[in-house]
């Protein structure tokens, strides 16, 4: 048994209480992670909400960046000592897992939601009778050690700062591939992304990496806004206010934009983003949940429009991962600038300051020096 510090999520909108737990020794298809650095993604925050009914109590965190201590019997590609990033979990076994869509896996929500493993069992214990969840995509980061598994485990070069590179595994991941794999948006294009937080602005940098002509941001922050335009983006609409969102898109590409992208979720940005699509034009979104209140007039979509769900980007972690280090260390995809850090005991502060609007990808940090 390996002993952890572990920041748990007991109740419903609670704070995260620090525990001593102890996990398992890894299985044979296992990796034991001695965690450097984890980011915060909305999407624990709303487990933390109960917006997605992961059962608590409940070890959260799924960009995680770390150092393999440990592998199991039939891991191969990975050893000891190697520096990874980890990425969502999959069963490996369905045909969206065979045909290179893993994050359409049949299990996805058993794989990445259910707090065990695929067989039902944790491996993560603490004192007292009281069991406690872990394995929240495949990982459950936010503790000084975590169980992976071989297939959402990422080795990474050791020439980039590992802890800047957790979330790689799913924020920026999302961002980027939506653009990139998803929705595929050619060079020459027109596209507009609705918020700019940490996933809208990996879109807007990816979009101009595809070599998009037209990349507007669209948010009602008008400091993320100018952040966006230094990353990439040709024209901010601020929406703060407006009436008619949709209008103010057709005013810089008339007869509406090819591709859209919504990372916030909000009905309103359906209905407008809908409104700005051009004939034949592609709308992909990342956040809708049944808590939205989304609905779609399907007579909007007469003149050859489609609408995509998007999860994970549609990226293989394995290649995309590595993709988007290239492109950071070539300048191309300067994601760190959207970084702040703060310390694994600061995690309810991280938490808040990302609420707030305060932080655009908080990142959680362990031992300094182990980086």
């Amino acid at each position: 048994m390996k002993q952890a510090r572990a920041a748990v999520i007991e109740q419903r909108d609670g704070p995260f209480v620090m525990h001593d737990v102890a996990l398992e020794a890894p299985r044979p298809d296992e990796v034991l992670i001695r965690m450097v650095a984890t980011g915060i993604c909305a999407t624990d925050a709303h487990v933390r909400g109960q917006l997605m009914p992961v059962p608590l109590p409940a070890i959260l965190g799924h960009e995680g960046a770390g150092v393999v201590e440990q592998v199991g019997s039939s891991v191969t590609h990975l050893k000891p000592g190697d520096r990874v990033v980890l990425s969502y979990h999959s069963c490996g076994q369905c045909k969206p897992c065979h045909t290179a869509h893993a994050a359409y896996c049949e299990k996805v929500w058993e794989a990445n939601f259910a707090g065990a493993r695929l067989d039902g069992s944790i491996g993560v214990t603490r004192q007292g009778p009281e069991k406690i969840h872990a394995h929240f995509f495949g990982q459950s980061s936010f503790a000084t050690y975590a169980l992976a598994h071989q297939r959402n485990t990422v080795k990474v070069t050791a020439d980039v700062p590992l802890e800047i590179l957790g979330p790689l595994g799913c924020g920026f991941q999302t961002g980027a591939g939506a653009v990139l794999k998803a929705m595929k948006v050619p060079a020459g294009a027109s596209i507009a992304v609705f918020g700019v937080g940490a996933v809208g602005l990996a879109a807007i940098m990816a979009a101009r990496v595809a070599g998009a002509a037209t990349i507007i941001a669209v948010d009602v922050n008008p400091e993320r806004l100018e952040l966006a335009k230094e990353l990439g983006a040709t024209h901010g609409v601020n929406a703060g206010g407006v009436t008619d969102v949709a209008a103010m898109i057709r005013q810089i590409e008339q007869r509406g934009v090819e591709f859209v992208l919504d990372t916030s979720g909000r009905s309103a940005n359906l209905d407008a983003g809908i409104a700005a699509l051009a004939p034949m034009g592609h709308f992909g979104f990342v956040a809708f949940g049944e808590h939205s209140g989304a609905v779609v007039d399907a007579s909007r979509l007469s003149v050859g429009q489609t609408l995509q769900g998007i999860i994970q980007g549609d990226a293989v972690s394995a290649l995309m991962i590595p993709e988007l280090i290239d492109l950071y260390r070539s300048g191309r995809f300067p994601f760190d600038r959207l970084i702040t850090f703060y310390d694994f005991a600061d995690i309810n502060e991280a938490f808040e300051d990302v609420a707030a609007g305060r932080a655009i990808k908080a990142v959680l940090r362990f031992e300094l020096s182990a980086a």
